[in-house]
């Protein structure tokens, strides 16, 4: 499947939205500050999600049909050689402290880590059915994953590669985000129409927050006050209050529009969402909730994910 995955990591002063087109095999780099597209970079086939280390300087994109993990260096945008990962790899996350990458194998229902400083994968660790995003706290320390089949997410502690026992949330979970402060994990049920928070100290979930129709993808804001969940069918944004887990009046991305995944510019100003439909990428001013012009990047855009210039 595969269909919804949102990985992405934002990083301190980002400049450079990186956009995986899954269709064109490519990803276009955009400049925040003028809103334009760059060259595409060739990647594997069908890129499905992206990831960005710490400091910026590289961005790791899931290749589901080719199976790797392909590194392009932020600086130059060129393409390292590919790192095979398993069967059908569909999410992919970098550890805040920036020595792992944790790549989700979709069909292969297993998790593999690599390490950043060489590129080197380890052994497959298996977790729930169907895994399609993940989640690093803070500290590097657990990788929450969302077990799509499994209406579960398997919490992993990244030192041993050992899973922990799986954490019970609602009907096709397909996205997740940390808070900054790493305490609560909000876990998107595309099939309920709900968030699901989970309290990262005690691993257990809380009452489901209702959001628009088909959510598939959530960004917190850098202070963690806000998380924003795209809802598909809707062609909105839904803003949750964290400390409330109140869900505020939807942002309308757009006529027509079918938004798939959401990043958070580092100032928390600007939303970037991705409308796979259309191939394109639309700013939204958070303040007025108004979408800017929409940016065109090329075929079936999945994911997104800043980067430092």
């Amino acid at each position: 499947m595969g269909s919804y995955p949102d990985a992405m990591a934002v990083v301190p002063d980002g400049k450079t939205v990186f956009v995986a087109n899954a269709r064109s095999g490519t990803v276009t780099p955009i400049d925040t500050a003028t809103d334009t597209a760059g060259h595409a970079i060739r990647v594997g086939s069908y890129p499905d999600a992206i990831a960005v280390t710490p400091d910026g300087g590289t961005v790791f994109v899931a290749n589901a049909r080719s199976g790797t993990v392909t590194p392009i260096d932020a600086a130059t945008d060129e393409a390292g050689p590919a790192i095979p990962v398993g069967s059908y790899p569909v999410a992919v996350a970098v550890t805040p402290d920036g020595d792992t990458a944790v790549v989700l194998d979709w069909s292969g229902a297993a998790v593999t880590l690599i390490d950043v400083t060489d590129d080197h994968a380890g052994p497959a660790i298996p977790v729930g059915s169907y895994p399609v995003a993940v989640a690093i706290t803070p500290n590097s320390r657990t990788a929450f994953v969302a077990n799509y089949g499994s209406d579960t997410v398997t919490p992993i502690q990244l030192i041993t590669g050992r899973p922990l026992p799986p954490i019970k949330v609602g009907q096709a979970p397909d996205a997740v985000a940390l808070t900054p402060n790493g305490t609560t994990l909000y876990v998107v049920d595309g099939d309920s129409d709900a968030v699901t928070p989970i309290d990262v100290v005690t691993r257990r979930s809380e009452p489901s927050i209702r959001v628009g129709s088909s959510p598939a993808a959530v960004a917190i804001s850098p202070s963690g006050k806000t998380a924003y969940v795209v809802n598909t069918i809707s062609g909105t944004v839904t803003p949750i209050t964290t400390a409330s887990g109140h869900a505020g009046r939807p942002i309308s991305v757009g006529a027509y529009s079918y938004p798939l995944a959401i990043g958070i510019t580092p100032g928390g100003r600007m939303a970037e969402v991705v409308d796979s439909y259309a191939g394109e990428v639309t700013p939204i001013n958070l303040a007025t909730r108004r979408p800017r012009t929409s940016i065109h990047v090329g075929g079936y855009p999945l994911a997104v994910v800043m980067a430092a210039n």
